[in-house]
């Protein structure tokens, strides 16, 4: 149906033209020679049944065409459809795992407790510690990949959240003999997910901890200007090279360095950092030199649609 009107599209006004020749030859002309006419118009005919038939094929192919790729174009969805699904089992498997094995992870730490020589039960609960932090990790990642990723903006304290961040971390600051400087006003809010935020600190308090100097110092330090709150978590560290600066923030980068192979990293903690503050409104950026400090900074912006 479709190429039969396309045809009529085509080559109706041909017809129409050929009628209204024959029909000036027939009646408004002196002299007729209607054998001179009939050869016109057999003429017309076949180069007009030629092409029409030419054309009809094409649009033939055309449709089938069309219906071949339209095929294709569901059985692409059908695929992606099934593997968005086997994704999201996958994701769900994952986040019951993490569940599953805090509880195991949670009587390993008391039982660490019950050992007698202190450097055996130092070393275990630092193992114990990373393993909560890895799951903690893996957990709140199914979460942000997940179709189903949700905020809660709402106004919250930011001293709040980085007294949280420093009690999760709190192991690790006092094993490592970490000098905390804490300058956050109590009247500070801001407008984020607070348990979002949190994973933030924890990410950028974290790798501070890691990689402090000699004699560890770690200074956290929030203030207002205008509209925009900043926080910054500054360390006393090895620091990061010039040239692997402007990729911090990238999928499983590591740096060139690899921190002199102290600890492993698997370049995915700034890489959910800056994803999640993106997706909250945050500016999270990363200034350094090399073998003086690094500085990661937080920016609140007061965004309208967030007040209540």
């Amino acid at each position: 149906m479709n190429v039969l009107k396309k045809l009529l599209h085509t080559y109706l006004p041909a017809l129409f033209v050929a009628v209204c020749f024959n029909l000036y030859f027939i009646f408004l002309m002196r002299e007729q020679n209607t054998a001179y006419l009939l050869y016109l118009d057999i003429l017309l005919g076949i180069a007009l049944s030629l092409a029409a038939v030419a054309d009809g094929l094409k649009c033939r192919r055309q449709e089938l065409g069309k219906k071949e790729r339209l095929a294709e174009e569901e059985g692409v969805k059908e695929a992606l459809r099934a593997r968005f699904e086997e994704n999201c089992d996958l994701q769900d498997y994952v986040a019951k795992w993490c569940h599953e094995m805090k509880l195991p992870l949670s009587a390993g730490l008391l039982l660490t407790e019950q050992i007698r020589d202190v450097p055996l039960r130092g070393q275990m609960r630092e193992q114990f510690e990373r393993m909560k932090q890895q799951i903690n990790g893996m957990l709140l990642g199914c979460k942000l990949q997940s179709a189903l990723f949700d905020l809660q903006i709402q106004p919250a304290s930011l001293s709040a959240c980085v007294r949280t961040s420093v009690r999760n971390n709190q192991f690790f600051l006092i094993r490592k003999k970490t000098m905390l400087d804490v300058s956050v006003p109590e009247e500070l809010t801001v407008y984020t997910d607070p348990s979002w935020l949190v994973y933030i600190l924890d990410q950028l308090l974290s790798n501070a901890v890691k990689y402090t100097g000699e004699a560890p110092v770690i200074r956290i330090a929030a203030g207002r200007e205008g509209e925009i709150v900043s926080l910054s978590v500054e360390d006393n560290g090895t620091g990061i090279l010039p040239e692997d600066l402007r990729r911090v923030f990238e999928k499983g980068f590591t740096g060139s360095n690899h921190h002199n192979g102290k600890y492993r990293s698997t370049g995915m903690g700034l890489y959910m950092a800056k994803k999640i503050a993106d997706r909250m409104g945050h500016e999270l950026s990363v200034e350094s030199e090399y073998g003086a400090y690094t500085r990661c900074c937080l920016r609140f912006h007061e965004h309208d649609y967030f007040r209540f």
